[in-house]
């Protein structure tokens, strides 16, 4: 799937990375606690989260994550937004929580990106 294709799903507001949205993806991880995305998350996996702070970007980084959707409308600040354009990562809010975020990614055929 295309973050572009994620976008419309969600109908997800693009914060950084406009250049990058044919970018694909295969899984996609959801939390708000980065030691979990740390344990169990799969390398270049989309991030699903609503904890605002510089440590989602350090964490996507860490994984080669490509795109953070921050959920329940969750809005970054300008830091959080600069940094991300700085590590060369999407940023996109959606409005929807993480479980309909997450089922609807999943009814479009993305699946989990857990380790296992």
């Amino acid at each position: 799937m295309t973050i572009r294709e994620i976008t419309n799903v969600l109908n997800a507001e693009v914060l950084t990375g406009e250049d990058k949205l044919d970018a694909e993806v295969f899984t996609a991880f959801g939390s708000d606690m980065m030691s979990d995305v740390l344990a169990c998350a799969n390398e270049q996996t989309l991030l699903l989260s609503g904890l605002l702070n510089p440590q989602v970007v350090r964490t996507a980084e860490m994984l080669d994550m490509q795109c953070i959707i921050f959920v329940r409308g969750k809005r970054p600040d300008a830091e959080i937004i600069a940094l991300a354009k700085e590590k060369g990562i999407i940023l996109l809010t959606t409005e929807l929580t993480m479980f309909l975020s997450c089922g609807k990614l999943y009814e479009q055929g993305l699946r989990g990106g857990a380790v296992d």
